[in-house]
């Protein structure tokens, strides 16, 4: 067996030299994030020991360290030749003090409450489950993550550019010497997801080598920096408004906002913008903006292609509950498949804090007179139905003040709902509705300001809610669940299982107050025999005929009851169907996979991103009004048509991520914008790839589209990476609803596949929407 070489060792001079430029390192970007001098940035810097946690006999010590870009931990096994491992600080979601994580309250005692915490990850990647060794050690790991997470979050595009390409100029200086040579400065433009042509580079090398030593250092490493952030797009703008002296005065600035943003602003406005964004202070003192000033306004998030206005609750949240969408959320409880996949109460906080208002428990008999969630008659895992409404409790207002519906599957005996009825009463207390709101019988919802910090039961019940007024007792009703009686089975299963009747306990019946299960037997059934209270859910398949068939009627349906949509259950997958159709209908309660990363959740976040993220968007007008005539399939003329005509001109795109992480791997990136609304609005255009630049890719190409129903449009921009010999793989992308466009030159945020921010990548467009002639 080959011997195992060990490293050679470094002199005590190397050393030294070698520490004294990390410490360099470690102060600018200290510097950068604002945290010179904090004693918990250096002791996330200097690093420590803790026990991760996986099992009641799992506990093994893990070194966890800031690494010198002061936005990488480092995680090091103590076991021989173990890999060790990075994230970065942009991947933490939150970091939890105490016991809070799942795995933390299995598998540890409660007299270490103090010196637990837990890493939550953005993505689908478990959590750190870690013990520190005491006390005031957690609080200060918890302390030092939370105050670094909050800076780096508060970087300006600007400044997390800067930290991105200093930290890749470094890494990119394979021998540490703090210049860079020609292979140096070709690892140093992969690493920003640039491949260019020998030559080019070579001319690009020869160009900041000023002192021909070979090597590039100091100043023109600078050079090499601000060659390649140039921005030419914003350049060709800037001087065709920088009138004044070569700069733009706050009159030109004015011009500009005016003409090309179609701001309604004042000169006022113009001088706070100078104010607030000229980084040189004699040109400031002038009351001038300088091509830097400029870039940084435009990539501000208040210029960003998202309108500011609806970033908060700017909807009227007065109506019944019936006319607003609500962000719905199917098997809940599911982290992956529906097979064999894990439940966890994680699946719950995780749709709690994307703004979901209507999360879906299946519910099943337990041991020690326990009921469990999870995917009946598979080998999904179980978690306990009052861990899970403790989870529900503790993160359902915590993204949104509005209402959280729970969403009863009911497969439990008497005994065991009665279990479930009490932790529900105990657990949620007074926020649980448990009666109507008011004195008498309501003959319509309540709104989502009425019930802000409420739970409502949605389920089977015993009578009618009218019965609760009068001296009617509750009867010995028999009913099924209601899966079953939405037909997500085939025709013999339902034959057999409707022999099946299922007893309910009064206690939990009683808690079923504004969204009562029923079956579904037609429109017509619906209006004469159903009260407003009385809800049915759907398979999508029967949904979707629904809202093709009889699109107009389900409109109609959706003015005063609710709608709940489901996946079919052979989306084994946990996969999804589009929301879009369902919601031209007005189906409230459009229920999908929120643990599935894909273009159908794309759109649901595009869809909830705005009224202040409050999971309940106002449905137009003429889908809350029950002479309405409209129908997206037919689009007969009406009040809903506001004909428009979309223009986008894709630009250009800045710091694209790399799909493969490979050194070698470039993206080739192409655009595509894409709206769904009604079908006669549906449409998808894409620029040409650009070869092997996802740092600074320009196309300059522009579209057309017509929207003739804008208040249902949704627009979609993605980016991916052009395979000409298989499928293109998906960069990024950003959904927002057609209404909420700004125009004028824009900058859209860019998302990851899991709905979550990529910080310094942006796309720059022009955006102009015009009524139609």
């Amino acid at each position: 067996m080959a011997c195992v070489r060990r490293q050679s060792e470094l002199s005590r001079s190397q050393e030294l030299l070698q520490h004294a430029r990390s410490q360099k390192v470690i102060q600018t970007n200290v510097k950068l994030l604002g945290l010179e001098g904090d004693p918990d940035l250096q002791f996330l810097l200097q690093g420590g020991d803790l026990l991760k946690v996986l099992s009641p006999s799992w506990k093994k010590t893990r070194f966890l360290q800031l690494q010198e870009d002061c936005k990488t931990m480092y995680r090091k096994s103590k076991k021989p030749f173990k890999s060790h491992q990075t994230f970065p600080i942009d991947d933490i979601s939150s970091v939890r003090k105490g016991r809070q994580s799942e795995g933390l309250k299995k598998y540890t005692e409660e007299q270490i409450e103090g010196r637990c915490f837990s890493i939550v990850f953005k993505s689908h990647r478990k959590n750190l489950d870690l013990i520190a060794s005491s006390e005031e050690e957690a609080k200060q790991w918890v302390r030092g993550l939370e105050k670094l997470m909050s800076n780096v979050n508060n970087l300006s595009r600007q400044q997390t550019r800067e930290h991105w390409i200093f930290n890749c100029l470094k890494k990119a200086d394979k021998d540490k010497d703090d210049k860079l040579n020609l292979s140096e400065v070709k690892r140093f433009l992969r690493l920003i997801n640039i491949e260019m042509d020998d030559s080019y580079a070579d001319m690009l090398f020869q160009k900041c080598d000023k002192s021909k030593s070979g090597y590039l250092s100091g100043q023109e490493i600078k050079e090499l920096y601000d060659l390649l952030r140039q921005r030419v797009e914003i350049d060709v703008i800037y001087q065709e408004y920088a009138k004044t002296t070569g700069f733009m005065s706050a009159q030109n600035l004015l011009e500009f906002l005016m003409k090309e943003q179609r701001e309604r602003v004042t000169l006022d406005h113009a001088n706070r913008i100078i104010d607030k964004y000229e980084p040189d202070e004699p040109v400031k003192q002038k009351k001038l903006l300088s091509k830097d000033g400029f870039l940084m306004y435009l990539q501000c998030p208040e210029t960003s292609i998202l309108n500011q206005e609806h970033k908060e609750v700017y909807q009227d949240m007065q109506q019944p509950l019936s006319h607003y969408f609500i962000s719905s959320s199917h098997n809940t409880y599911l982290l992956e498949d529906q097979l064999k996949g894990p439940s966890s109460t994680e699946a719950y906080i995780r749709a709690l804090l994307k703004g979901c208002r209507c999360v879906e428990l299946d519910c099943w008999d337990g041991s020690d007179d326990e009921p469990v969630i999870y995917h009946g008659y598979t080998l999904t895992s179980k978690i306990l139905f009052k861990d899970a409404i403790q989870a529900i409790k503790d993160y359902a207002f915590k993204t949104s003040s509005y209402p959280v519906i729970l969403s009863l599957e009911n497969h439990c005996s008497v005994e065991q709902q009665a279990v479930m009825a009490r932790h529900l009463s105990t657990i949620l207390g007074s926020a649980l509705v448990t009666a109507p709101l008011g004195d008498g019988m309501p003959t319509d919802f309540p709104s989502p300001e009425e019930l802000k910090g409420k739970f409502l039961i949605k389920g089977k019940r015993l009578n009618k809610l009218e019965a609760s007024f009068t001296s009617e007792a509750a009867g010995d009703e028999t009913d099924v669940t209601e899966e079953e009686e939405s037909g997500d089975e085939t025709e013999e299963d339902h034959k057999k299982k409707s022999k099946k009747k299922l007893k309910l306990a009064k206690e939990l019946s009683d808690m079923v107050i504004y969204c009562k299960s029923v079956h579904f037997n037609g429109f017509e059934d619906a209006q004469k025999n159903l009260s407003f209270y009385e809800m049915s859910s759907f398979k999508e398949g029967k949904a979707m005929k629904l809202a093709k068939e009889s699109a107009n009627a389900y409109i109609h349906h959706n003015v005063d009851k609710l709608s709940r949509v489901y996946p079919a259950g052979s989306r084994t997958d946990s996969s999804n169907y589009n929301p879009v159709p369902l919601w031209n209908a007005g189906c409230q309660i459009v229920a999908l996979n929120f643990q599935t990363s894909c273009s159908e959740m794309d759109i649901n976040q595009g869809r909830f991103l705005v009224n202040g993220k409050s999971g309940y968007i106002l449905k137009p007008a003429f889908m809350r009004n029950p002479a309405s005539a409209f129908d997206p399939i037919t689009s007969s003329p009406g009040d809903w048509c506001q004909r428009k005509t979309l223009h986008v001109m894709v630009i250009s795109a800045q710091q694209l991520p790399k799909v493969n992480q490979k050194k070698s791997s470039i993206v080739d990136p192409l655009v595509k914008v894409e709206i769904y609304g009604v079908p006669e609005d549906g449409a998808v255009k894409e620029t040409e790839a650009v070869d092997n630049n996802g740092f600074n890719p320009s196309w300059n190409e522009s579209f057309q589209f017509g929207v003739s129903v804008p208040e249902l449009a949704l627009v979609r921009f993605v980016i991916e990476d052009y395979d000409s010999s298989s499928s293109n793989e998906f960069v990024a992308q950003y959904t927002l609803p057609f209404t909420s466009l700004k125009m004028g030159y824009r900058h859209v945020p860019l998302l990851n596949k899991n709905g979550d921010l990529i910080p310094s990548a942006g796309l720059f467009v022009h955006i102009m929407v015009l009524n139609a002639k």
